[in-house]
């Protein structure tokens, strides 16, 4: 009965400050609730259009073939973004849909920046088995005043990323082709030369190759046991032609001046103990460089006993028997020469040969060293790029694509802004209004409504308490004031919710605003 007891006076207050200030409070509370009420309404609605579109994966697998653009899909999407929302792109669209007519009035920057403010993309991922997120489509959504519009801009979108996207694909894998194709038309001239270059080296070193090196040394070999056979042939000769020489100086046959047999035989044994050395020595050897000086010793000492004309003459009643097979030991001694002077040139052309080998080798290695490099390198860059034509072939059949899944349809109900919880927050804040002023007309209020007020504001005491007096006057003098003030409350009340109809009416910005705030 405590709580009754102290709310009934505070419920008598709220009764009587009613009963006094009603009119006062329903005017304010209408004016304002009418001009919420019309402000809200009057807004232009926005509309929000959404498009799908599917991130479909490349279908011939990468271990067939290797693609030569970019994985990762994020950064590409991002420039694919940018490419879109850049100046001249939006500038385009603004112009062919008839956008932000307001804002082009002001600067064509500023309805740019509108639009890309009214473009959002959303990415839709899902996890993958080894770890991380995958992108598998993404969503566009533009917002604007006119539900078709809204559509008709929001699938041009999805269709410039889905061009937009095909041809950065396009570009990038022409780029890589078009890269691979200098670098390996470059190797593949490289690679000529050095080829021109090898072959004109062994064609200038024919026979001194060191892949011709054991044919040498085996030729080599041959020769030196050809000399051998040559110098035994030419001693037997000689024997044979001292036999025949004695049997003829015993027949008669002869007229020596000076016989030199003793001398050419032992000619014929030095050259024949040099072959031999040279077959398991340098020239360097002690042996061989003895025999060479004895050699050379004896042949001076020949040369020169012909000079003098120490030679055998054959007299001229010698049998003929005799006669031709001196002549034939003369003319085979003669052949014997011949092949040992050739078989010494051809010894000293090939070990020439042997000598120069090591050298050569040398030379060649170093060029077939940056051949064989060059080589790799153009099977290399060659494999790549035939990797890089199927690449780009298959950028532009079965590629990685953007495929528009859900095309955008003209919204049914606006996006914004959300009158419900507008006029929700109008209501409140015209009753605060009214309750407000209310309250501020009794505090300004000096004037005294009951006895008691007046009681407890004076010592003096109440003798008495006088009711008002109407008379007819004050009936019709109080009529004529309560209709012009409903008069004036009216003419206020139109003029308010037709001037907040006209400040809502296309203000767009205040939408914008309120939208964003979540309104």
């Amino acid at each position: 009965m405590q709580g009754t007891d102290n709310s009934r006076p505070a419920f008598d207050m709220v009764w009587t400050l009613w009963r006094r200030r009603k009119w006062m409070a329903i005017v304010v509370f209408a004016m304002a609730f009418s001009t919420a009420a019309s402000l809200v309404l009057a807004l232009p609605s926005l509309y929000r259009a959404t498009a799908t579109v599917l991130v479909e994966q490349e279908q011939v697998p990468e271990t067939f073939v290797r693609s030569s653009v970019s994985d990762e899909l994020k950064p590409r999407l991002q420039v694919v973004n940018q490419q879109i929302l850049s100046r001249a792109r939006l500038q385009e669209m603004i112009a062919r849909f008839d956008l932000y007519p307001a804002l082009r009035k002001i600067s064509s920057e500023a309805a740019i920046e509108r639009m890309r403010r009214d473009i959002q993309l959303e990415i839709k991922e899902v996890e993958q088995r080894r770890g991380g997120t995958a992108t598998v489509a993404f969503e566009l959504t533009y917002q604007g005043w006119d539900p078709q519009v809204v559509a008709q801009v929001t699938n041009t979108l999805g269709s410039h990323y889905v061009r937009e996207n095909e041809q950065i694909r396009e570009r990038q894998a022409t780029r890589t082709t078009s890269f691979l194709k200098a670098q390996f038309a470059g190797v593949q001239k490289q690679l000529r030369e050095q080829e021109h270059r090898i072959t004109a080296f062994k064609n200038r070193h024919l026979g001194n190759l060191p892949e011709q090196q054991m044919a040498n040394l085996s030729m080599l070999e041959r020769m030196y046991s050809q000399l051998r056979m040559n110098s035994d042939g030419q001693l037997r000769a000689m024997t044979h032609r001292e036999r025949l020489l004695e049997d003829m100086a015993r027949a008669g046959a002869l007229t020596p001046e000076h016989s030199p047999e003793g001398m050419t035989v032992r000619l014929i044994q030095l050259r024949r103990r040099l072959a031999e050395l040279r077959t398991r020595y340098t020239d360097k050897y002690p042996d061989v460089i003895h025999v060479k000086a004895e050699i050379a010793a004896l042949e001076r000492r020949q040369g020169q006993s012909e000079v003098n004309g120490e030679r055998v003459q054959v007299a001229a009643n010698m049998s003929p028997m005799l006669s031709r097979n001196f002549e034939k030991i003369e003319a085979d001694l003669s052949a014997l020469k011949r092949e040992e002077a050739q078989l010494r040139q051809n010894i000293v052309k090939y070990q020439g040969r042997v000598e120069n080998t090591p050298r050569l080798e040398q030379e060649l290695q170093h060029l077939t060293r940056d051949y064989n490099t060059t080589r790799e390198m153009y099977a290399s860059l060659l494999q790549r790029y035939e990797d890089a034509q199927l690449a780009e072939m298959l950028v532009r059949q079965k590629g990685e694509q953007f495929r528009v899944l859900n095309l955008a349809i003209p919204p049914k109900t606006s996006a914004g802004p959300n009158r419900l919880r507008l006029l929700l927050m109008g209501l409140v804040l015209s009753l605060g209004l009214a309750a407000g002023s209310v309250f501020l007309a009794e505090q300004t209020d000096t004037s005294f409504h009951r006895v008691d007020d007046l009681r407890n504001f004076t010592k003096v005491p109440v003798l008495a308490n006088i009711p008002r007096i109407i008379t007819k006057r004050d009936v019709w003098r109080h009529r004529l004031r309560f209709s012009a003030a409903v008069l004036l409350i009216g003419i206020g009340l139109f003029v308010l919710v037709r001037a907040a109809f006209f400040f809502a009416q296309d203000n767009h910005q205040l939408v914008w605003m309120l939208t964003q705030r979540g309104a």
